[in-house]
């Protein structure tokens, strides 16, 4: 069915009206809010009550997923109330895809109807006050790849998504985020809860010691490898965003330090934290 996991430059209009209008075919739900997982964090779509299952591989021009921990589906249901739609595998830079093919997904969701973008990320901290395991929730965000010319909105700007310069910033939404630190009180989770500027490099190797240092003068609290480019579509479509980073590793700084960063670490964390960060979501949603 997937004619093409392709990897195009660029898509056209019709090529996500084509993949939106065969979900809308398949599930008689119309999802108001999208929620991205990232690594190790697939099992918030577990939490959806009538659920669909779409695999990537089985959606019209969608691409696919190549990374541990995360599934590559697109999941329909119901979340405290509210029709959702998780994605449980997002797409990077490091897979070989291009920016087109990264935010593929966001455009289909909003013509979906989708209202609200969760963004979810596991991170290395940067900030010296974070602990592996805090929940990050992101105020704003560095796009280093944006900076040398890899911006989504590049290219010919269609006016059915959005203007062709839009700001960016008021990119993450404040009433959520108040929303969010209101949840996390009264779930008891405040003291592992901190608020932060995330910033994205292209990946796939993790930073090096001197990067760490420069980011760290430039205002970032946490560093990853996702996330920027879908918000960035998401806000060109005029779509609210929340965004949360798990802290999974403490970043390198230090010459003489004997530790390392590594994908085990990331995902030994999720696991630590997904109950927590699932109810804070969850919590969220009920209160939207």
């Amino acid at each position: 069915m997937n004619k093409s996991s392709s990897n195009k430059c660029s898509y056209t209009y019709e090529d996500y009206r084509e993949t939106a209008d065969w979900l809308l075919s398949q599930t008689e739900q119309r999802p108001k809010v999208a929620i991205i997982c990232g690594s190790g964090l697939g099992g918030l779509a577990d939490l959806l009550d009538n659920k669909t299952v779409f695999p990537y591989k089985d959606i019209p021009c969608f691409p696919n997923s190549t990374v541990q921990g995360h599934a590559s589906q697109l999941v329909f249901g119901e979340l405290q109330g509210k029709q959702c739609v998780c994605m449980q595998g997002r797409f990077h830079f490091y897979e070989g895809y291009n920016i087109a093919t990264v935010t593929y997904p966001v455009r289909v969701f909003f013509l979906l109807g989708v209202e609200t973008l969760i963004v979810t990320n596991a991170a290395g901290g940067l900030n010296p006050n974070f602990k592996v395991g805090d929940i990050m929730l992101i105020k704003d965000h560095i796009n280093m790849p944006g900076f040398a010319g890899q911006n989504p909105l590049c290219g010919h700007n269609d006016e059915r998504f959005g203007v062709r310069f839009p700001c960016m910033s008021d990119a993450y939404d404040k009433d959520l985020s108040i929303l969010a630190k209101e949840t996390a009180e009264e779930q008891g989770c405040s003291s592992f809860i901190q608020q932060g500027v995330y910033c994205m490099l292209a990946g796939p190797n993790f930073e090096t010691i001197a990067e760490c240092r420069a980011l760290q003068k430039l205002g970032a609290d946490a560093v990853g490898m996702s996330t920027v480019p879908e918000v960035v579509v998401a806000r060109h479509c005029g779509l609210r965003v929340f965004g949360l980073s798990l802290i999974t590793n403490k970043v390198v700084t230090d010459y003489d330090s004997q530790e390392k960063a590594n994908h085990e670490e990331v995902l030994d964390t999720t696991r630590m934290r997904t109950q927590d960060l699932q109810r804070l979501i969850s919590n969220l949603l009920a209160k939207m």
